[in-house]
């Protein structure tokens, strides 16, 4: 069953709350709903009272504008203290900058875990095709041509043009496609990580990648990690980004109920 929260400007937040134990909040990336991350959601819920929700501007949830990454915060709170006042955090992809933005707010976060925070590198080359992709997929929004900014995307991951294609024509994925500059403010200007934020991310945090996803994947685990001060990596042989539940439940798990 559906239920809301009304986040701090009005906003309603849908979720599904499943399992039983301590609170954990699902935070998905990039074209996530909550049915996304919904097989990850009933693998935790052996042992965790998960909190599975829409992203605002997403599946059942609403929208407000002007948008800020802060209302994706106060969005967690809201469900954080739905869920009891205090919860674990998992963030996907986006997603997981996302969490490491709410843990920096002072959330009340016990702990924290990170699949595959998509930041690059440090250097002007990354950081200028950084701000170029996210200009160009705002411009796309914006001029509500939705199919156009999800293979600009999907081109750059590097993903084949005629799939890119098929992929931008699916009803679904164009429903989603205007919250894409939305991942891209919560990822920063330059799409790096951003380091006084992370630094002040004092609860304990595991970040973690797969060997099968593009390498820059399992560095950015590494220098995130490094950036944080209590945080450790976890490698996941012969996955990629698209983890399956089974895969990412145990780790999760592990980490979490120590």
């Amino acid at each position: 069953m559906t239920d809301h929260v009304t986040s701090a400007d009005g906003t309603r937040i849908a979720y599904d709350r499943l399992g039983d134990g301590p609170p954990l909040v699902l935070v998905g990336g990039m074209f996530c709903d909550r049915r996304t991350t919904g097989d990850l959601a009933e693998a935790l819920a052996a042992h965790f009272t998960v909190v599975n929700y829409d992203r605002r501007g997403r599946g059942e949830s609403g929208d407000t504008a002007p948008y800020a990454p802060e209302r994706e915060v106060e969005d967690i709170a809201a469900l954080i203290a739905a869920a009891g006042g205090t919860a674990f955090v998992h963030g996907v992809s986006s997603g997981a900058a996302l969490a490491l933005l709410a843990a920096a707010a002072g959330l009340p976060i016990g702990r924290l875990t990170l699949h595959e925070p998509p930041y690059g590198g440090d250097d002007e080359e990354s950081r200028t095709r950084a701000r170029a992709l996210a200009e160009s997929v705002r411009t796309a929004i914006a001029d509500d041509r939705r199919a156009d900014a999800i293979k600009l995307f999907m081109a750059a991951t590097g993903m084949p043009e005629e799939m890119a294609a098929g992929i931008s024509a699916d009803p679904g994925m164009q429903a989603i496609a205007p919250t894409m500059p939305y991942d891209y403010a919560v990822m920063g200007e330059d799409g790096v990580i951003p380091r006084d934020t992370v630094r002040s991310v004092t609860v304990p945090a595991l970040v973690l990648a797969g060997t099968a996803s593009a390498p820059f994947f399992r560095d950015t685990a590494v220098r995130l990690a490094d950036a944080m001060p209590d945080a450790r990596v976890q490698i996941l042989e012969g996955v990629g980004h698209d983890a399956p539940a089974a895969v990412l439940a145990d780790p999760v798990t592990t980490f979490l109920k120590p």
